[in-house]
This record gives structure tokens, C-alpha cells and sequence, in this order.
């Protein structure tokens, strides 16, 4: 749900201006009338003196309002942020990452590209220790985008648990030479988490920042 910011800032700015002054507009007014209400006939108040204190609340006023203001803006601009990210929801999404989410029971997609073309590629699945548990080998390779499917399986044939594992990709090339590969993250936009600083998006089980964004699928 998304508040208005007027009212809150305005009272914000209120109780700053009371902070700061030891009054708010409201109180000085009424201060000001208790004061011209009860001064001596004989001995009024300074005009000069009196102008004084209005242009002093006026100019105090002036500022807390321009803080507002400028409080009303961020916030704006925050709201425009979110309903942005949110557009993203349903979307077909490519993200720069190396995290696979494994689901026990499920093949999980492994993608990737490499550089150039391989003769030889090997994507070694890597646990929360940074041991591998199981490693696919794709074989002749071009360059380019490619995707693997592993069944959630060690090297032994062994069901692993649920969780996030990490994904590293080498090629080698008709003359002998390794390469890197660089794995990503594909799939459906299915949420947004917004409880941290930056706004990530939910993906196959992972949360994707929106700065590792590559490419997205369709029309939002």
C-alpha cells in the first residue's frame, strides 16, 4: 500500500520546526495574538520588533516547507521505483549469476555461454563448502548461449539436498587451451523482495539484484 506523503511530511516538518524552534507556526501565532492582546496600551510593541519575529518565523517556515517538498519528491521518485520493479513480475528475465537453487527430487536447468567455440565443456556444481558434488561435461560446444540438465545427483549417484549451489564453467578449444564460461540465470520473474536497500528479483528459487539484469523476454 502506498501512503501519502503530504500529511506525513508535513507533520514531520512540523515537529522539526518544533524541535528546532521550541514552537511551531501554530504556537508562535498564538503567542504572537497573546502578546498583542495583553500589551500595555501605554507601551505597545516595537513594530519593528514585531515584523522581526514574522520574518524570522516566516523564513524558518520557508525552509522546513522546502525540506518537505523535497521529501515529497524522494519519496515520489521511490514509489515511481517500485511500481517499476514490480512491472518486472511475469516477466521472462536473463541475469548475470553463478547460483543454481536446487529443489530435492527435481532436475534443475544449468545455464551458461561460452566465449568460442569448445570441444570439450565441463560445468562443475559446487556446494555452500565450495566442494563439488557433481560435474556435467557438454561435449563439443559452440559459442554462445547453452544449457544442461542436471538431476540433483553427486558424483556417486547420490540424491543432494535442497538448497543453493554455485555453478563454475570451463571450456576447452580445438587446440587445448581452457577457457572460462560465464553462468547465468534464466527464468520467470515470480516476485519482488524490497525489504533490503535495492529492490531483488525472485527467480528460480534465487534473489537477483536488478543491476545483474541482462535481457528481458517480452513486452512488461
Amino acid at each position: 500500500m502506498i501512503e501519502s506523503v503530504t500529511t506525513t511530511s508535513t507533520s514531520a516538518a512540523a515537529a522539526a520546526m518544533k524541535q528546532s524552534m521550541g514552537m511551531n507556526k501554530d504556537d508562535f501565532l498564538k503567542l504572537f495574538i497573546t502578546q498583542l492582546q495583553n500589551q500595555d496600551p501605554l507601551n505597545p510593541m516595537d513594530g519593528t520588533e514585531q515584523i522581526s519575529q514574522l520574518a524570522q518565523l516566516t523564513q524558518v517556515e520557508q525552509s522546513y516547507n522546502t525540506n518537505s517538498n523535497l521529501l515529497n519528491i524522494v519519496n515520489a521518485l521511490g514509489a515511481s521505483s517500485a511500481l517499476s520493479a514490480i512491472s518486472f513480475v511475469g516477466s521472462e528475465v536473463t541475469a548475470a549469476g553463478s547460483q543454481l537453487s536446487l529443489t530435492e527430487g527435481e532436475m534443475a536447468n544449468v545455464t551458461f555461454s561460452v566465449p568460442k567455440s569448445a570441444e570439450q565443456v565441463s560445468v562443475n556444481i559446487l556446494n555452500a563448502k565450495g566442494e563439488v558434488v557433481h560435474t556435467l561435461n557438454g561435449g563439443v560446444t559452440a559459442a554462445g548461449e547453452s544449457a544442461l540438465a542436471w538431476d540433483g545427483k553427486d558424483a556417486n549417484g547420490m540424491q543432494l539436498p535442497s538448497g543453493i549451489y554455485s555453478v563454475a564453467v570451463t571450456g576447452v578449444d580445438a587446440a587445448g587451451n581452457t577457457f572460462a564460461g560465464s553462468p547465468f540465470v534464466r527464468g520467470t520473474v515470480e516476485g519482488i523482495n524490497f525489504s533490503g536497500s535495492s529492490p531483488l528479483m525472485n527467480i528460480a528459487g534465487l534473489e537477483i539484484p536488478f543491476s545483474d539484469l541482462l535481457r528481458v523476454k517480452g513486452v512488461m
